[in-house]
């Protein structure tokens, strides 16, 4: 039976409708500037829609042989710690799973891996860590220190308790090993689980820009949050490259300022997780919830 539309769902629709739109219009106001002229962002013309077209913020962003460079390292950066991340999980997940009767330890182990997530060693020791092992100004410096996400591995053990254990007894039965029950029966089942941890990964090493600030002292070896985070108009360098410049190429030099590309820099940083968040996303919500409830 179809249920009446009342004015209970009138106010859900009235709600969501208001949320929706306090998230879209700051975003869509943040692309106008990034596509706007500096004199139309200086005198606060731009709203939601773009004022005197301009490609210059990004065409400054992208026409840089140093932003390809670090794009190519978080690129590199975000591969590594996907994997690097979903191996640790995994396997520190599966023998988390298990009862104390088949893992005597879980408890000692589940204490430590709790007390180190609410408790860390702090900027400090992490960055005597680091350079310790000789990773400052590597992009291993930006990977490891993260290698064991805990809140992920919580997770994804959560979801592995809830795998009958019918499954595992018929495979021990088949004569499986414990690795072979791993990978053919709990890591095909766990796809959302995994696929949530992976988003968690992708995005939190695609946004950070301040482990780059704490462990890399050389531009060249920013990844690429770090970069366009460092990126700004220097007046004084643009009115000494003015001298020997045609009109043409004075418009483009001074219709970028410093408003316009960050807003520049936010929509460059947003666009790969937005490319990926799709293929993501169906997995996202079951991932979280099954995760979550189990003990």
């Amino acid at each position: 039976m179809k249920e009446k539309f009342g004015i209970r769902q009138f106010i859900i629709y009235v709600v969501v409708i208001l949320l929706t739109l306090s998230c879209l219009i700051p975003l869509m106001n943040v692309i106008s500037l990034s596509f706007s002229s500096s004199q139309a962002v200086a005198s606060n013309k731009v709203g939601l829609w773009p004022e005197e077209f301009t490609f210059a913020a990004y065409e400054k962003i992208i026409n840089d042989a140093q932003f390809w460079r670090s794009f190519g390292i978080s690129a590199f950066r975000v591969a590594m710690a996907l994997i690097i991340n979903l191996f640790m999980i995994v396997t520190l997940a599966y023998p988390l799973s298990k009862s104390v009767k088949v893992f005597r330890s879980r408890k000692v182990f589940m204490n430590i891996m709790v007390f180190a997530m609410l408790f860390s060693g702090g900027m400090i020791p992490s960055y005597l860590v680091v350079r310790y092992l000789g990773l400052i100004n590597s992009v291993w410096a930006l990977i490891l220190p993260g290698a064991v996400p805990i809140g992920s591995v919580i997770l994804v053990m959560n979801f592995f308790r809830s795998v009958p254990k019918s499954l595992e007894e018929s495979a021990l039965l088949d004569g499986a090993n414990p690795w072979q029950i791993l990978t053919r029966i709990y890591i095909p089942i766990s796809l959302p689980s995994l696929a949530t941890v992976s988003l968690f990964s992708i995005v939190g090493s695609w946004n950070d820009f301040f482990g780059g600030l704490i462990y890399i002292t050389k531009v060249e070896n920013y990844p690429l949050m770090t970069y366009i985070q460092s990126l700004s108009v220097n007046i004084a360098e643009t009115l000494q490259k003015a001298g020997g410049m045609s009109t043409q190429q004075l418009q483009a030099l001074l219709s970028v300022s410093n408003r316009n590309l960050n807003a520049a820099k936010i929509v460059v940083a947003i666009v790969p997780l937005l490319v990926i968040y799709p293929f993501l996303q169906k997995y996202f919500v079951q991932g979280i919830v099954v995760g979550a409830v189990k003990e």
